[in-house]
């Protein structure tokens, strides 16, 4: 690998290195070795960068190849415990499963479960996984008591990151003296709830110090919801079968409720089976339709149809509206919408269990698209801060990274910056939200028209394509149109001028950035906020905004039907024009100069202003035909 002599082709030598250690999944300290190696070999300065270069890139994609995998195997673990529901009877199996998967998935050392016991009025050790002491696994905590005693207690999840060092919870011997045998110091633990009632307590824990994310408490919680279901599955099995031995007689109504059950079961597999296929909410709710004999409809927390809903919590439960059922669609504390059962004001309490599992899968199903939808917009956002900030990267590879993002950076594009118009008086927690709902609203519209958008400057910019019968200005106007409709506030957009083909000359997107940058904030000093505009729709103003100076199109838009007027008829508008504010607006004066009739410029200015429009004498746009009307003579001297 001698590098000793700088080559146009090291940027290639560069990658390939890194593509081999991406291919075999190689630790993140291995990519520096082909640096070293290539400065043993004595290479140059640019070899050298290129490699540099290389490895920030390949430890990115690293990054997020790591990040998708375990996304990955977070929904496929779900997915698998929601096929085991379906397919395990025995409570134990299922128990075991869910506390192997919940260990695994949150990479803890030990995992656990506690049942409450109403008679003893206390919550014991069900199942472990990884525990090694004895003493440990024989526990038993008092309501109130240790950290799994007080989740128990309140209903809500409690995490510690080092617990002997955590007063929250009341420590007791007993309980401190076999957490201490299993050694644990990090530990979180989400109630199982039925009803309004616990049951017991999920725990993941780790022997070291650790501090639990928030989607790790919201992952673990939606183990806990799977549990609690298992549960009360078994339970119902246990009192159908007691029913059959105690009640021969009422052999019809326990066939009828058996077979609820079975169907409860199908729709189960039903569900998994379409999440596992990759179907969608509306998919889900037609699927429970059929089941239920009715209309179920997904009301998302943002529209007016959720608003009117009334509900009671985030904890999943079916509960009545009016006529209807409701099922709350929820991710640990966050609301996400809710399943809207039409036309069923008596349902018994298996189908209200199958509507609330099917808001348990709606849950998985929006969680994963909003992780595929961030994940997208990450990579769209660092293609585009790499096209503002890195002009000189490679074309090839530029063009390789939006074409998985279906984006052609070979055809015309137009730079957008755009900026939400906060209240002057609001917080900067407010306005700092605002940018987010703005960078959110952006992505989204970039991804659907295959474009990019970025957070930047404390607003946003979009590289959007410009379709055949594209302007720059309309492509301003409607975006801020769409992004105002969508966000509920005012929204400033200001568009550059063509960039025929970033990937070609991606040094052009900066400049356009600017341009689109200076657009903007012309707007809003001309007290136009919440528009949308290029600077061919600023006038004369648009000449110093624009990094092109497009002389010959501001005189066209501005004078061009008075220039045309005069060579199709061959009449001498333009040079009464000029005349007319040479001599201060005065007709009397005009005529002096021209050597006509008064009526005669009367007649001419009649005819101008019809086809410049009635406000051509306005100080603003007086002036601005004066500019075009310099401009144009001074070509006209020129050309001859």
């Amino acid at each position: 690998m001698n590098m000793s002599h700088d080559h146009p082709q090291s940027t290639e030598f560069a990658e390939a290195p890194y593509l081999e250690l991406l291919a075999r999944g190689a630790a993140a300290e291995a990519y520096d070795r082909p640096a070293l190696l290539a400065r043993a070999d004595g290479a140059g300065p640019e070899a050298l960068t290129a490699l540099e270069s290389a490895r920030r890139l390949a430890l990115r994609v690293r990054a997020d190849l790591e990040g998708r995998r375990r996304r990955e195997a977070e929904l496929s673990a779900l997915f698998e415990t929601a096929h085991d529901l379906a397919g395990l009877r025995d409570l134990d199996a299922v128990l075991r499963a869910i506390v192997q998967r919940a260990r695994s998935l949150l990479g803890t050392e030990v995992a656990y479960l506690s049942l409450n016991d109403p008679v003893a009025g206390d919550t014991y050790m069900r199942v472990t996984e990884g525990s090694v002491a004895a003493r440990f696994q024989q526990l038993r905590l008092g309501m109130g008591e240790g950290l799994g005693g007080l989740v128990a207690q309140t209903a809500r999840p409690y995490v510690t990151s080092s617990y002997f060092d955590d007063e929250r919870f009341r420590h007791t011997r007993t309980i401190d003296t076999g957490v201490r045998d299993e050694g644990l110091v990090a530990i979180l633990g989400v109630p199982l709830t039925l009803g309004s009632s616990v049951i017991g307590v999920l725990f993941a824990a780790d022997r070291h110090s650790r501090v639990f994310a928030r989607e790790e408490i919201a992952l673990l919680g939606s183990f806990a919801a799977h549990a609690a279901v298992a549960i009360d599955t078994a339970n119902l099995l246990a009192e159908t079968r007691s029913a059959l031995a105690e009640l021969e007689r009422a052999n019809e109504i326990i066939r009828d409720h058996s077979a609820v059950l079975e169907r409860a079961s199908e729709v189960h597999d039903r569900l998994t089976e379409l999440v596992l296929r990759g179907g969608g909410v509306q998919d889900v709710a037609s699927a429970v339709s059929e089941v239920l004999d009715g209309t179920v409809e997904f009301a998302d927390a943002d529209s007016p149809a959720f608003a009117a809903l009334e509900l009671t919590g985030t904890d999943g439960h079916a509960v009545r509206n009016g006529r209807d059922w409701v099922a709350t669609v929820a991710a640990g504390d966050e609301v996400l919408g809710a399943l809207v059962l039409r036309g069923h004001p008596a349902l018994d309490p298996v189908d209200r269990r199958t509507l609330e599992r099917a808001a348990m899968v709606t849950s998985l199903l929006l969680l994963a698209r909003r992780s595929a939808g961030e994940a997208e917009q990450r990579v769209r956002g660092e293609l585009l801060d790499d096209l503002l900030d890195a002009p000189g990267r490679d074309p090839r590879l530029l063009r390789d990274r939006a074409a998985r993002l279906r984006a052609d950076l070979d055809a015309p594009h137009v730079v957008l910056a755009a900026r939400i118009e906060s209240p002057e008086d609001g917080t900067a927690d407010r306005r700092t939200a605002d940018r987010q709902r703005m960078g959110s609203a952006a992505a989204h519209l970039a991804a659907t028209r295959h474009g990019l958008a970025a957070a930047r400057d404390g607003g946003t910019v979009l590289l959007l394509p410009l379709g055949p019968a594209d302007t720059p200005a309309e492509v301003a106007r409607q975006l801020a149109r769409q992004l105002g409709g969508a966000l509920h506030e005012r929204v400033t957009v200001g568009a550059s001028a063509p960039v025929e083909a970033p990937a070609a000359r991606p040094g052009e997107i900066s400049e356009a950035y600017a341009e689109a940058r200076r657009c903007l904030e012309a707007l809003r000093l001309l007290g136009r906020p919440g528009e949308g505009a290029a600077a061919q729709d600023l006038g004369f103003l648009g000449l110093l905004l624009a990094d092109t100076r497009d002389i010959e199109g501001f005189v066209e838009r501005t004078l061009g039907a008075v220039v045309a007027y005069d060579e199709r008829r061959g009449t001498d508008l333009v040079r009464t024009l000029d005349a007319y504010f040479a001599s201060g607006m005065s007709p009397a004066r005009t005529k002096d100069d021209l050597h006509v009739h008064v009526n005669t410029v009367a007649q001419r200015l009649e005819r101008i202003g019809r086809l410049l429009g009635p406000d051509w004498q306005c100080p603003a746009r007086a002036l601005e035909i004066q500019l075009a009307l310099r401009l144009h003579l001074m070509s006209a001297a020129v050309r001859r």
